[in-house]
Protein backbone atom coordinates (compact mmCIF):
# COMPACT_ATOMS: atom_id res chain seq x y z
CA UNK A 1 0.00 0.00 0.00
CA UNK A 2 1.26 3.25 -0.80
CA UNK A 3 1.01 6.82 0.97
CA UNK A 4 -1.71 7.54 -0.85
CA UNK A 5 -3.85 4.52 -0.59
CA UNK A 6 -3.16 4.61 3.63
CA UNK A 7 -4.34 8.47 3.59
CA UNK A 8 -7.55 7.62 0.86
CA UNK A 9 -8.11 4.75 3.82
CA UNK A 10 -7.70 6.96 6.76
CA UNK A 11 -9.82 9.75 5.06
CA UNK A 12 -12.51 6.93 4.35
CA UNK A 13 -12.45 5.78 8.16
CA UNK A 14 -12.81 8.83 9.31
CA UNK A 15 -15.89 9.68 6.95
CA UNK A 16 -19.41 9.90 8.89
CA UNK A 17 -22.66 10.89 8.49
CA UNK A 18 -23.93 13.95 10.51
CA UNK A 19 -26.73 15.95 10.71
CA UNK A 20 -27.42 20.13 9.47
CA UNK A 21 -27.60 20.68 13.12
CA UNK A 22 -23.97 19.54 13.67
CA UNK A 23 -22.61 21.06 10.55
CA UNK A 24 -23.86 24.30 11.06
CA UNK A 25 -21.25 25.81 13.52
CA UNK A 26 -18.77 25.19 10.87
CA UNK A 27 -20.75 26.82 8.47
CA UNK A 28 -20.31 29.78 10.82
CA UNK A 29 -16.89 29.63 10.55
CA UNK A 30 -16.91 29.78 6.53
CA UNK A 31 -15.12 25.93 6.50
CA UNK A 32 -17.77 24.10 4.69
CA UNK A 33 -16.94 22.36 1.24
CA UNK A 34 -19.97 21.09 -0.74
CA UNK A 35 -19.27 18.17 -3.09
CA UNK A 36 -21.50 17.74 -5.89
CA UNK A 37 -23.26 14.79 -6.38
CA UNK A 38 -21.31 12.20 -8.40
CA UNK A 39 -18.25 13.48 -7.60
CA UNK A 40 -16.70 11.02 -4.86
CA UNK A 41 -16.53 12.18 -1.62
CA UNK A 42 -13.58 10.49 -0.37
CA UNK A 43 -11.74 11.56 -2.99
CA UNK A 44 -11.85 14.91 -2.95
CA UNK A 45 -11.09 14.85 0.56
CA UNK A 46 -7.84 13.02 -0.79
CA UNK A 47 -6.99 15.67 -3.61
CA UNK A 48 -7.14 18.40 -0.69
CA UNK A 49 -5.28 16.85 1.51
CA UNK A 50 -2.56 15.83 -0.77
CA UNK A 51 -2.78 19.19 -1.84
CA UNK A 52 -3.68 18.40 -5.51
CA UNK A 53 -3.98 22.30 -6.51
CA UNK A 54 -4.71 21.55 -10.09
CA UNK A 55 -7.72 19.32 -9.67
CA UNK A 56 -9.38 20.63 -6.70
CA UNK A 57 -9.04 24.26 -8.91
CA UNK A 58 -10.43 22.56 -11.85
CA UNK A 59 -13.71 21.41 -9.44
CA UNK A 60 -14.18 24.77 -8.16
CA UNK A 61 -13.80 26.05 -11.72
CA UNK A 62 -16.60 23.48 -12.44
CA UNK A 63 -18.44 23.86 -9.47
CA UNK A 64 -18.24 20.33 -8.29
CA UNK A 65 -16.67 21.77 -5.48
CA UNK A 66 -17.85 24.85 -3.92
CA UNK A 67 -17.80 26.54 -0.14
CA UNK A 68 -21.18 26.75 1.29
CA UNK A 69 -23.09 29.80 0.98
CA UNK A 70 -26.27 31.21 2.91
CA UNK A 71 -28.68 30.31 0.76
CA UNK A 72 -27.16 26.39 0.87
CA UNK A 73 -27.47 26.90 4.86
CA UNK A 74 -31.03 28.55 4.53
CA UNK A 75 -31.51 25.52 2.34
CA UNK A 76 -30.55 23.13 4.91
CA UNK A 77 -31.74 24.72 7.98
CA UNK A 78 -35.17 24.36 6.04
CA UNK A 79 -34.80 20.73 5.05
CA UNK A 80 -32.28 19.09 7.70
CA UNK A 81 -30.69 17.10 5.28
CA UNK A 82 -28.09 14.48 6.61
CA UNK A 83 -24.49 14.58 5.00
CA UNK A 84 -21.55 12.43 4.53
CA UNK A 85 -18.55 14.66 6.21
CA UNK A 86 -15.01 14.54 6.27
CA UNK A 87 -11.89 17.06 8.15
CA UNK A 88 -9.57 17.75 6.11
CA UNK A 89 -8.02 20.67 8.41
CA UNK A 90 -8.96 23.15 8.07
CA UNK A 91 -11.87 22.08 5.96
CA UNK A 92 -15.28 20.29 6.98
CA UNK A 93 -16.16 18.34 3.46
CA UNK A 94 -19.37 17.87 3.13
CA UNK A 95 -22.04 15.66 0.67
CA UNK A 96 -25.73 15.06 1.20
CA UNK A 97 -26.69 11.41 1.95
CA UNK A 98 -28.45 10.34 -1.42
CA UNK A 99 -26.57 12.54 -3.79
CA UNK A 100 -23.31 10.41 -3.26
CA UNK A 101 -21.94 8.95 -6.16
CA UNK A 102 -24.29 7.72 -8.37
CA UNK A 103 -22.90 3.32 -9.12
CA UNK A 104 -20.77 3.06 -12.02
CA UNK A 105 -20.23 7.04 -12.21
CA UNK A 106 -16.22 7.84 -12.58
CA UNK A 107 -14.59 10.17 -9.89
CA UNK A 108 -13.13 13.29 -10.79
Amino acid sequence: MNASEILRAKLNLETAQLPWTELERHFARGVVIKIAPGLDLVDAALQVAENNAATVENWLTSGRMARAEMADAEDWHARQPMFWAVVVAPWVLVQEVGKALEPGAVPG
